[in-house]
């Protein structure tokens, strides 16, 4: 008996082994590849001097790279593949000889970008990429000599005959189905891939603070079932504020919401809130003046080609003919101001305007919000909490709701309850 049962055990054993050794094989073929890592670059310098100045990156492993320059201001932009920068804190904000200073970044999934601005016009004397070699890590040098501005001008204007793809508007969240009567919104989250807005003191960034609330308002919006949700991104790239604009205006947007967060430095004084900003030629005041400056300044920061900007954008600021869609543009903005301030902190003067780039769509009612000051404490807890995010989505679905539908039964009820 015991021997028997001795038998039974160790064919058993031996068939688990068996079925096992057959299982194995099926298994490693189904286990997904391994994930093949971004290039790294773990460290940049500069050497050299007015004259002639060189830069360099180290990198994990050699890549692709292209050289060209801009002006106005003067810039060299270095495109790669999407690389993961590990460099250390504060790289890039202080300058040698020809530089000034250098930014980095994700500009779009797949492509990364250096921005170098220089102190004056430059010329691209080298640029490649060295091979790993005795344990040295592959680098990246650029080679800058100082040239006269009609020496830049020609050389630039050869890099930009040369084909660059942009970087793509994303739509892969497009809902612009044929027959829809449905109106299509478009949110845009601010900045995104190399450019991140600003910093609050504690290291959060803007496009990242936007992201996270233009998603909320996307689904809340489209919970309603009564519209077409459309944003300009929804990951991590950078996206030129004309693309923007004309990214609404090709979907037929009724509306566009730009959602962004503002700073003030120390010495500025302390602001708090939120405020929504319209389209004029004249600045309600300077602090819009100035924000609308700095949204402005995108396209540099991130390495845009402005010379190649449609000059509809300047007519239409000067002119701002287009009344009917100014109209409802004032309507929804004072709508919003008014459901913000049932479960937002609003700023003192809520309700501004001024030359903002990226609102000039002329047959699309827009409106930027400033949800509110990362350089602010209390606006730093509510802009990074999940509640108040769904608050403020509610109230702004609230406002949608009352300029699309001003007849229609109020639906905080509804909101409230979700």
């Amino acid at each position: 008996m015991a021997r028997g049962l001795a038998f039974v055990l160790i064919a058993a054993a031996v068939l688990g082994r068996l079925l096992m050794a057959a299982v194995a094989p099926a298994s490693a073929e189904t286990r997904p590849p391994a994930t093949v890592p971004f290039p790294v670059a773990t460290a940049a310098r500069l050497a050299g001097d007015q004259g002639q100045t060189r830069f360099v990156v180290d990198l994990s492993q050699k890549v692709e790279m292209r050289a060209f320059t801009l002006p106005d201001p003067y810039r060299v932009i270095v495109d790669l593949p999407q690389v993961t920068f590990d460099l250390p804190a504060k790289s890039g904000e202080r300058g040698r000889g020809l530089i000034k200073a250098y930014r980095y970044g994700l500009v779009m999934p797949g492509g990364s970008r250096i921005v170098i601005d220089t102190t004056g016009p430059v010329r691209v004397e080298r640029a490649f990429v060295l091979d790993p070699v005795n344990g040295l890590p592959a680098r990246l040098v650029l080679d800058l000599a100082s040239v006269d501005r009609a020496t830049f001008l020609r050389a630039a204007a050869i890099d930009n005959r040369l084909p660059r793809d942009p970087p793509p508007v994303q739509g892969d969240h497009d809902p612009a189905a044929a027959g829809d009567p449905r109106p299509i919104v478009v949110l845009d989250p601010g900045h995104g891939g190399i450019d991140s807005g600003t910093v609050a003191p504690s290291g959060e960034e803007e496009k990242n603070l936007v992201l996270a609330f233009g998603l909320a308002l996307r689904d809340r919006l489209e919970q309603t079932g009564r519209y077409r949700v459309v944003m300009t991104r929804s990951d991590d790239r950078f996206i030129p504020l004309n693309d923007r604009v004309r990214f609404a205006r090709d979907r037929n947007a009724q509306l566009f919401i730009s959602i962004h967060c503002d700073a003030l430095r120390r010495r500025d004084g302390e602001a708090a809130g939120a405020t929504v900003y319209t389209l004029s030629e004249k600045a309600s005041d300077t602090e819009a003046e100035r924000l609308a400056d700095t949204e402005n300044k995108a396209d540099v920061i991130s390495g845009v080609d402005l010379s190649a900007e449609p000059d509809e954008i300047a007519g239409i600021l000067i002119d701002l003919a287009q009344r009917e869609t100014k109209n409802y543009t004032t309507r929804f903005a004072r709508g919003l101001v008014d459901e913000l301030g049932k479960a937002a902190r609003l700023h003192k003067k809520p309700l501004k305007s001024a030359g903002f780039r990226v609102l000039t769509a002329p047959d699309v009612p827009s409106v930027l919000i400033e949800l509110g000051y990362v350089s602010n404490k209390t606006d730093m807890k509510m802009l990074t909490s999940d509640a108040w995010r769904t608050k403020a989505a509610d109230s702004i679905t609230q406002a949608v709701d009352a300029f699309f539908h001003p007849t229609a039964p109020a639906t905080r009820a509804a909101a409230e309850a979700h």
